[in-house]
C-alpha cells in the first residue's frame, strides 16, 4: 500500500532477487555463514544490500544537478538527529515489504533486525530533529542539497540514572561501524588553529594577509545518502572527521616518550570526539569553538571547490549557492567565507562582502540572549587570529555605513556592534550571523515577531527587511508512516489514497470523519494498541506496570527550566497531596512520562531530573494512590524512543514560559499522531491552535506580553504562592523531605528560586495549568468528545509538514526551484 509510485526501477526486485542480494552481502562482505549469523550481521548485510540500490539513484541525482546547473542548498548544522536509517530508507525506496518477506524466507525476523541499528548520535534536541526533517523534505522535493556537520564518535552522552541522578556515559554508536557511510579519502581539507597573521604586499602593491603556523588539522569527509520519498532524488549528508596531519612523532616514540608521540593525533581527533563538550571551563569553551570552526571551514572549502569545478569564477556564488546556518554554531562562516574569498582566492574586500551577504542565510532558534553564543575576544584572537581581524573589519564597515545614515540618532551604535564592549569583551555570534546574512528567519510566526522586539531589536531597526519567519514542520514519512503504520493505513483507507504522504494538507479529508463513531473507534483502537506497546516496553525495561485505561501524558524534550518540567511535576505532587488528604477523591488514572537529557553542566536541570525521579519513587509505591497516578522518567531519550512514545500519547505537554520557545517540533509530531496538546501561547502552539481550533487544544497561562510585563514589574512569586493553597501544599511536601527523607534539603535551591525570583513563571502559571489539567481529565472522561478532538488534531496538522517548511525556504530565502 505504501510503496511510492516513483520508486527506483532498480528497487523493483522480487523477494528472490533481494534475498540473494542480502545473502551475498552476508557471506562476501560481512564474512558470515547464514547458520551462525547474528542479528547484527543480518542488519549489516541488509543495510549494504539497500545501500547498493541507492547508489545508482544517488549518482543520477548528482549528474542531473550538474547538467541542469541547479542552484544548491548547503545546510550547516552542528546537529542531525537522523535516527535509524534502515527502515526509513526501505520505505522511501518502496522496498520495505520486499525486504521483510526476503528476510522471513531466510528465517530472520525483520523487526528484530531493524532494532539492532543504533541511533546515529549526531544531536541532542529539536535543532537536530528539525535538521533531519528538512533533509528528508529537501530530498523528497527534489532540491539539490547537502547537509554538513560533524561525524561525532561518541555523540552527546548516553544518559543513565544513579539513584535518580543523571549520569553521563559515552555514546558508542560507531562501535561496530556504520554501513551507510562512504569515506571520501579524496575530500580532505586543512583547517588551521592558532598561529599568527603576517601582512605583506603582493606584486601589484595590494595588501595581503598570510595566516601561518599553529595547529593544522585535516577534515576528512564521510558521506551518507539521504533518500527522498520515491527514491528518485537522493541528496548527501557530509560529516567531517578530524584527523592529524602527522600520524606519529616517530622520534619521540623511539626515545620512549609514547604520550608525546601521539599527542598531536589525540588533540586533533578530540575535535570530532564528542558533541557539545562541557563549556563550563576555558578548555571546554576552546574545544567547542574549535568544533564550530572546524566543520564550518571544511564545509565552505568544499562548497567553493565544488562551485569552481563547474563555474569560472566565484562572482556567481550567490546565484548558484544558498548557505543556511542552523543557529549560531556555524556563524563563524561569515568571516571564514570572507577569509577564503580574500586570502585564498584574491577577491577585493567589497566584492567578498557582497558575495558573503548574498550567499549566507541564518536561522535563529532562541529568544534567550544568553543562548546566543558569545566568544571572549582573547579566545578568538588566540584560536582564530585572522578571523578576529575580519570581524573587526566587518564591524567597522557596518557601523560606518550606519553612522552615515541620516536616520541614525546614535553615533556609538553599541547595541548594533558585533563586539560587546562590556566586561571581558566578546564577539556576539548572533549579531555576526545577522549582519553577514541576506535573510534571517525565526521558526514560528510568534518567534519571528519577537526576534524583532527582543534579541535583534537594535539590528531590526536598521535592517527592517531582513527578518522573516518560516514555521517549522515535521516529515510525515518518519513521524507517521514509519512510527505509526496502523494509523497511516487507516488514513489511507479513509482517504482512498496515499498522496497525503507528500501532500499532508490532504489530511483535511478526515475532518468529516471526526463525527463518525465507527471511525473514531478504529482511531481509538490504534491508540490503545500503541499504548499497550509502550506499557510492554516499560514493563520489560523498568519493571513498572502501567494501567491500560490511564491517560498517557508525555513531556519529552530537552530538560531546561524554560520548558518547565518543574511545573509539570509540581502539579503531579499537588494531585498526590490531594490523594493524601482525601484518599477517596475521584481522580482519573494518569501516567506521566518524562524523557530528555540535561546538559552536563546544567545543575538546575539535573536537580529537576532528580526531583522527578524521587517523586516517582514515592508516588508509584504509595498505597493511597491506588494506581491512579504513575510517574516515570525514561532514560536516554532519542529518536527511536520517540518513535515508540509518540504514537501512544494521549496528552502532549508543551508548557514552556510564553515567549521563550522558538517553535517546537515535538508538539507537531504528537498532534499529528492524535495527541491533544496542553500548552501556553508560545512558539508554534499559537499556529497549532489556529489550525486545530481553540476547542481542540488546552491553552493556559500568561502570554508573552504578560510575561514581559510581569518581569519588568517584578514577578512577585510570593503573592502567587500565597494565592494558591494547592501550590503551597505541594511545595511544603517537597520542603519537608517527603520525597527525599535521606536529604530533606536536597531541593532547597529549586524552592528558593521559585520563592524569590521565579524567572520562568512557574508559580504565576501554576493554578492556570492545574485548571487546564482538570479540563483535560474531564474531556478524557467523555470518550466521544475526546476522540473527536484527537481525530481533528490529526486531520488539521497538514500545514505542519516539513515539506511545506522547505517550500517556504525555497521560495522566500533560498530562491531555488523544486523538482528533479
Amino acid at each position: 500500500m505504501f510503496e511510492p509510485a516513483a520508486a527506483l526501477s532498480s528497487s523493483r526486485l522480487d523477494r528472490g532477487e533481494f534475498k540473494s542480494a542480502i545473502l551475498a552481502k552476508l557471506i562476501y562482505q560481512v564474512g558470515k555463514d547464514p547458520k551462525t549469523a547474528t542479528r547484527h550481521d543480518w542488519f549489516v548485510a541488509l543495510a549494504l544490500a539497500v545501500r547498493d540500490r541507492l547508489v545508482d539513484g544517488w549518482m543520477a541525482t548528482t549528474r542531473r544537478t550538474y547538467e541542469a546547473d541547479k542552484k544548491r542548498v548547503y545546510y550547516l548544522s552542528l546537529e542531525f538527529l537522523i535516527g535509524r536509517l534502515l527502515a526509513d530508507s526501505l520505505r522511501n525506496l518502496g522496498l520495505h515489504e520486499v525486504a521483510t518477506a526476503a528476510l522471513s524466507e531466510l528465517g530472520v525476523d525483520a523487526e528484530q533486525v531493524f532494532k539492532v541499528e543504533p541511533d546515529a548520535a549526531l544531536g541532542n534536541g529539536g535543532l537536530g530533529r528539525l535538521a533531519a526533517c528538512l533533509l528528508d523534505s529537501m530530498a523528497t522535493l527534489g532540491i539539490a542539497a547537502y547537509g554538513y556537520g560533524i561525524r561525532y564518535e561518541h555523540g552527546l552522552f548516553k544518559q543513565g540514572f544513579d539513584d535518580g541522578w543523571q549520569v553521563e556515559r559515552p555514546e558508542d554508536w560507531l562501535a561496530f561501524g556504520n554501513p551507510w557511510e562512504f569515506e571520501r579519502a579524496e575530500a580532505i581539507y586543512p583547517v588551521r588553529f592558532y598561529g599568527h597573521v603576517r601582512e605583506e604586499r603582493d606584486a601589484s602593491g595590494r595588501r595581503v594577509h598570510r595566516w601561518e603556523g599553529g595547529q593544522r588539522v585535516l577534515a576528512v569527509a564521510y558521506d551518507t545518502p539521504v533518500v527522498g520519498w520515491g527514491g528518485t532524488h537522493i541528496n548527501t549528508l557530509r560529516l567531517w572527521s578530524a584527523q592529524s596531519g602527522n600520524l606519529i612523532d616517530l622520534e619521540a616514540f623511539n626515545r620512549g616518550d609514547y604520550m608525546r608521540a601521539v599527542q598531536d593525533q589525540v588533540l586533533s581527533q578530540s575535535i570530532s570526539r564528542v558533541l557539545y563538550p562541557n563549556d563550563a571551563t576555558e578548555a571546554g569553551q576552546e574545544l567547542r569553538l574549535k568544533q564550530e570552526y572546524f566543520f564550518t571551514s571544511a564545509s565552505l572549502q568544499d562548497i567553493l571547490r565544488r562551485h569552481l569545478s563547474y563555474h569560472p569564477s566565484l562572482a556567481s556564488l550567490p546565484d548558484k549557492v544558498a548557505i543556511q546556518l542552523n543557529d549560531t554554531h556555524p556563524a563563524i562562516a561569515v568571516p571564514e567565507l570572507m577569509r577564503l574569498l580574500i586570502d585564498e582566492h584574491g577577491l577585493g574586500w567589497d566584492e567578498a562582502w557582497a558575495i558573503t551577504r548574498g550567499t549566507i542565510h541564518y536561522t535563529n532558534h532562541t529568544l534567550m540572549p544568553e543562548a546566543l553564543e558569545r566568544w571572549p575576544v582573547p579566545l578568538v584572537e588566540r584560536l582564530l587570529p585572522r578571523h578576529l581581524q575580519l570581524v573587526y573589519e566587518i564591524n567597522a564597515h557596518v557601523l560606518s555605513e550606519l553612522r552615515a545614515r541620516p536616520d541614525n540618532p546614535d553615533p556609538h551604535l553599541a547595541e548594533v556592534s558585533i563586539i560587546d564592549e562590556g566586561y571581558g569583551r566578546s564577539v556576539r555570534m548572533g549579531h555576526l550571523a545577522f549582519l553577514g546574512a541576506r535573510r534571517v528567519n525565526g521558526v514560528s510566526a510568534l518567534h519571528g515577531e519577537l526576534m524583532k522586539e527582543t534579541v535583534f531589536r537594535p539590528l531590526h531597526r536598521y535592517f527592517p527587511d531582513r527578518i522573516t519567519a518560516i514555521t517549522n514542520g515535521v516529515t510525515p514519512r518518519r513521524w507517521l508512516l514509519d512510527c505509526n503504520p496502523e494509523l497511516a493505513r487507516l488514513i489511507s483507507e479513509a482517504l482512498g489514497e496515499t498522496r497525503w504522504l507528500t501532500a499532508l494538507e490532504r489530511l483535511e479529508g478526515l475532518v468529516p470523519l471526526a463525527a463518525d463513531a465507527a471511525f473514531r473507534e478504529r482511531f481509538a483502537a490504534i491508540k490503545r494498541a500503541n499504548k499497550a506497546r509502550i506499557a510492554a516496553f516499560v514493563a520489560r525495561r523498568h519493571d513498572l506496570v502501567l494501567p491500560p485505561e490511564a491517560l498517557l501524558d508525555l513531556q519529552i524534550k530537552r530538560i531546561h527550566e524554560y520548558k518547565r518540567q518543574l511545573l509539570n511535576i509540581l502539579e503531579a505532587v499537588a494531585a498526590y497531596a490531594e490523594m493524601l488528604d482525601r484518599p477517596d477523591m475521584d481522580y482519573r488514572p494518569r501516567v506521566k512520562i518524562f524523557a530528555g537529557k540535561a546538559a552536563p553542566s546544567y545543575l538546575r536541570a539535573k536537580l529537576i531530573i532528580k526531583l522527578v525521579n524521587d517523586v516517582a519513587a514515592v508516588i508509584n509505591q504509595a498505597p493511597v494512590v491506588k494506581g491512579r497516578l504513575k510517574i516515570l522518567f525514561l532514560p536516554n531519550y532519542n529518536v527511536s524512543l520517540a518513535e515508540i512514545l509518540i504514537p501512544g500519547a494521549d496528552l502532549s505537554e508543551q508548557i514552556s514560559t510564553a515567549g521563550m520557545e522558538a517553535s517546537g517540533t515535538g508538539n507537531m509530531k504528537l498532534a499529528l499522531n492524535g495527541a491533544l496538546t496542553i500548552g501556553t501561547l508560545d512558539g508554534a502552539n499559537i499556529e497549532m491552535r489556529e489550525r486545530v481550533g481553540p476547542e481542540n487544544i488546552f491553552i493556559f497561562g500568561l502570554t508573552a506580553a504578560q510575561v514581559a510585563a510581569r518581569r519588568q514589574n517584578g514577578p512577585a512569586p510570593a503573592e502567587a504562592i500565597a494565592a494558591s493553597p494547592r501550590l503551597q501544599r505541594a511545595l511544603a511536601l517537597i520542603e519537608s523531605g517527603h520525597f527525599s527523607p535521606d536529604d530533606p534539603g536536597r531541593f532547597r535551591p529549586l524552592l528558593d528560586d521559585l520563592a524569590r525570583f521565579d524567572h520562568f513563571m512557574v508559580t504565576a502559571d501554576f493554578d492556570a495549568y492545574a485548571s487546564a489539567q482538570r479540563r483535560v481529565a474531564e474531556a478524557y472522561g467523555e470518550p466521544a468528545l475526546w476522540w473527536r478532538k484527537a481525530v481533528l488534531n490529526t486531520a488539521r496538522m497538514g500545514w505542519f509538514s516539513s515539506d511545506r517548511t522547505v517550500r517556504d525556504y525555497a521560495r522566500e530565502i533560498w530562491q531555488v526551484p523544486l523538482g528533479g
